[in-house]
Parts: C-alpha cells; sequence; structure tokens
C-alpha cells in the first residue's frame, strides 16, 4: 500500500505482418527487455543489489525454440528469428473450428471452443504447415514463460498461462495447492486424450516436456532466481528472485481488481462478495473484461471458467474485444484526413485524440445538441474488423460502418472516431450483460439519471 514507482523505461520491438500471419523474435523481445530493466534502474537510481525481485508479464503469444533454448522459425519465410505467433495472429482459423467440431469436454472451460488466438489451433497449423520446424522444437511457451525460462532456467510453466491458452485444467490442483510444494506442481492437468483426439499427441509423449511437466501459481519463486548469464544481462545480481509469470491482461487484472470505487466502498459487502461484484477492463490493442467467481460459471462464447487463472481460489471469465485500440488507429490513420490531423496536432503538442476531442466538443455546441454521443446518431460502427472474441465466438466475423458520406473532412474523421468509440463500448455492454444473464453480478446501479455499470479499468 506504501509503494510507489521508481522508474520506468521502455524498449521497441519487431513485428511482422503479413495477411492473417503476425509474428515477433523471442531474441528481439529479450533484447529489449534488457534494455528496458537496465533504463529503468538508472532512472530510478536503483542498484542492483536493491531489486528484490523480478517478475514478467507478457502477451500469450507462443514461442517456439530447439533443445539449445535457439529458435525455431514459426514463419512461412523460414526466418528462424520469426519464432512467435502473436496472440492476434489469426492463421489457425481452420485448425480451430476442427478442433471445436470434437466436442472434448475440455471446451467447456474455453466457453464452449477454443479460438485461433489459443495455442492448441496454432500448435496444430504449425504441424500440418511447418513440418520441419515442427520436428526442431523441443519447447513450446507462453511468450510470459519463456521469459521466465530465459531468466531462470527452470522451464516450469504458469497456472495462468496454461490455464487461459493451452486447455489445463487447473482445478486439478485444487486438492494439494496450500501444500508446501505447491510453487512446483507436477502438471496433472494435461487431458492427453485431448491432444490425441485432435492429432497433437507427440506434444504429450515424455511426461509433456515440449508443453510443460510442472506448473506453478503466479508469484511463486522459480529456480535460483536469475541465472549469472541473465544477470549480467539485465544488470542485476545473479539469484534475484524471479517469480512465475502472468498473462499481460491477468497481471492487470490483479493489479485492478482489488481497486474500490467509492460508492461501493460504502456498500454493505464482503470482500469476497465485493471482488465477485467487480469486472476488470485491460485495454490496449484489445480488450479484456475479467470477473471472479467462487463457483464455476460456464457461459457460451466467453473463455473460462478458469480456476485460480488469476485470483488464487476464484474461477476467472475471460470476455474480450480482439481490436480496440488497434481498430481506433485503424479507423483514425486510413482517413484522408489523418495527415493534416496529426499536423495540427503536432503544432498544438497535443495528441491527435486530444484534438478529435475537441473537434467533436466545438461540434456539438455549434450544433446545440442535448448531448455529445446525438452528433453520430446517423453514423454506427460494428466493431469486429478482427473477430468476435466474446460473446458471439465468432473469429470470421467482419465489421461494419454505416453511414458513410463523401465528406473528407476532419469533423466527419471525429464523427467516425466517435462512432467507433460508441460501438466497442456497445460491444462491452454486450459482454457484461451476456456475462449476467449467465451466473454473474457485475454491479449495476444508478448514478442520477444514468444506468452505469461499474468497472475499473487498467491500460497497457
Amino acid at each position: 500500500e506504501k509503494g510507489k514507482l521508481l522508474g520506468s523505461a521502455s524498449s521497441p520491438i519487431q513485428i511482422w505482418k503479413e495477411k492473417d500471419c503476425i509474428e515477433q523474435s523471442s531474441t528481439d523481445i529479450w533484447l529489449a527487455v534488457c534494455t528496458a530493466v537496465k533504463s529503468a534502474c538508472s532512472l530510478a537510481n536503483v542498484a542492483a543489489e536493491d531489486v528484490a525481485g523480478l517478475g514478467f508479464a507478457a502477451t500469450c503469444s507462443l514461442v517456439a525454440v530447439d533443445a539449445d533454448g535457439s529458435p525455431v522459425s514459426v514463419s512461412w519465410s523460414a526466418d528462424a528469428r520469426r519464432n512467435i505467433i502473436v496472440w492476434m495472429d489469426h492463421r489457425a482459423v481452420d485448425q480451430a473450428d476442427r478442433i471445436n467440431a470434437r466436442n472434448s469436454p475440455v471446451l467447456q472451460y474455453c466457453g464452449g471452443g477454443v479460438s485461433p488466438e489459443m495455442q492448441a489451433p496454432k500448435l496444430l497449423w504449425v504441424k500440418e504447415n511447418l513440418q520441419e520446424s515442427w520436428s526442431m522444437a523441443c519447447r513450446w511457451m507462453d511468450l510470459s514463460d519463456w521469459l521466465a525460462y530465459r531468466a531462470t532456467g527452470d522451464d516450469t510453466r504458469s497456472l495462468c498461462t496454461t490455464v487461459c491458452k493451452w486447455t489445463y485444467l487447473g482445478h486439478a490442483h485444487m486438492g494439494q495447492w496450500r501444500e508446501l510444494d505447491s510453487r512446483d506442481m507436477e502438471a496433472c492437468g494435461w487431458d492427453e486424450v485431448f491432444w490425441e483426439e485432435i492429432g497433437l499427441g507427440d506434444l504429450v509423449e515424455g511426461n509433456r516436456a515440449k508443453i510443460g511437466r510442472s506448473v506453478a501459481f503466479p508469484g511463486h519463486a522459480l529456480g535460483s532466481g536469475l541465472t549469472p548469464t541473465s544477470a549480467k544481462e539485465l544488470g542485476l545480481l545473479p539469484g534475484t528472485p524471479v517469480g512465475t509469470s502472468l498473462i499481460d491482461a491477468h497481471a492487470g487484472g490483479v493489479g485492478v481488481m482489488e481497486s474500490v470505487p467509492e460508492a461501493e466502498s460504502k456498500a454493505d459487502l464482503s470482500d469476497e462478495e465485493a471482488i465477485c461484484r467487480r469486472m476488470v477492463l485491460v485495454c490496449g490493442t484489445s480488450t479484456c473484461h475479467m470477473a471472479v467467481s467462487k463457483n464455476k460459471l460456464f457461459i457460451p462464447g466467453v473463455w473460462g471458467p478458469f480456476w485460480s487463472a488469476m485470483i488464487p481460489e476464484y474461477w476467472l471469465t475471460e470476455g474480450g474485444q480482439s481490436a480496440t485500440g488497434a481498430l481506433l488507429d485503424y479507423i483514425v490513420e486510413n482517413h484522408a484526413a489523418a495527415p493534416l490531423l496529426a499536423n495540427h496536432a503536432a503544432s498544438q503538442s497535443v495528441s491527435i485524440f486530444e484534438l478529435l476531442n475537441k473537434i467533436l466538443l466545438s461540434m456539438a455546441h455549434e450544433q446545440n445538441i442535448p448531448f455529445l454521443s446525438a452528433l453520430s446518431q446517423d453514423t454506427h460502427v460494428l466493431p469486429d474488423f478482427h473477430g468476435n472474441r466474446s460473446p458471439v465466438a465468432d473469429p470470421k466475423s467482419k465489421g461494419v460502418i454505416c453511414g458513410l458520406t463523401l465528406d473528407t473532412s476532419e469533423k466527419y474523421l471525429a464523427l467516425l472516431y466517435l462512432a467507433t468509440i460508441q460501438g466497442i463500448a456497445y460491444g462491452t455492454r454486450h459482454i457484461v450483460e451476456h456475462c449476467n444473464a449467465h451466473g454473474h453480478k457485475v454491479l449495476i446501479f444508478d448514478q442520477g439519471f444514468q444506468r452505469v455499470t461499474r468497472y475499473m479499468i487498467g491500460c497497457l
């Protein structure tokens, strides 16, 4: 509660985009992590011996490495650097459809079916299309697990990543997680029949070495901490503790879920009840909608229920929209007025979004309308430009813009921007109402004349 941020830093990473294939490099990402850690420590004036521990959170992207830990290409280009299939990659839509057609019991814990953004369809795609890479790969890992492995040499996987993206049944550990050795548990939650049925039985051979022999709850110390090599690369001390990883959105969920809104702090609810009335939105390229419950809730089209994947002993429900920040960027950057608007924003030393907001407020004043949202009454956006993650769960879904004209002005771009934000907001409302209709109780209350859903928002 008394913690404060001493310093932060970032470093850019590479990304390759070719149609539905989106790839990154684990080597490049590790170098960026090292650069950022050194810069953050320098800016904070923190010495290596003052760093008490380290944790990794990353997107749920799929990393392939060989027996030596070297990258294995997952790209049509055969470029070894490109050894990560990024979470948003949709090359495996057909594989996801075929997996879902089998109606395996494990699928009920994925909202009824896997998404092409999860790992099983991506793994099947590689096996079917890149046989040489498939035979070379010794480990398939979530990116955050790989970062922890690269730092410590410990191949223990996170309960968060395996449960949410690999169909691992975390509730297999319900009876043992409080034991002293639960920090490093044998991976007993793999459904080997499922992997064999979908054509990936070779991944569970050898005690599941390629996808994970042991798992641990997020935050538990891995191995002996930083290896001498990784410590030198990060500018830290060997043996510095490293915690088991989290998916990036889920780390945001942990950080925000315990926040208590003023209205709720006065409510007569126990802590256990209160935490089950909240929904966390973690926003970036996409948006993840996270809610927890003490009992497992099966919700069609919404990922989960995932036991202890974010908050220990709670079942996680994870809705989402595959394109939100990315959709706003797409709408703005591809409009004829975008270059001129960017110049105007730069000349005023504001962001392009601040300028769009000012334009909308000016338009509302000029038109003397009762509320700003009425500006877009003739312009509507269905935001499924990268499919619908929840609750329709259709990766083939397409977006729609209704009300287009030949207007190329900045004002019309501002209207499209507003309609896109509204479309995203309606998508979130759809998810919240769908979850509440299937057992959740995300808090809704009256505030003046508005009916408001209470969520906490964390930004990546």
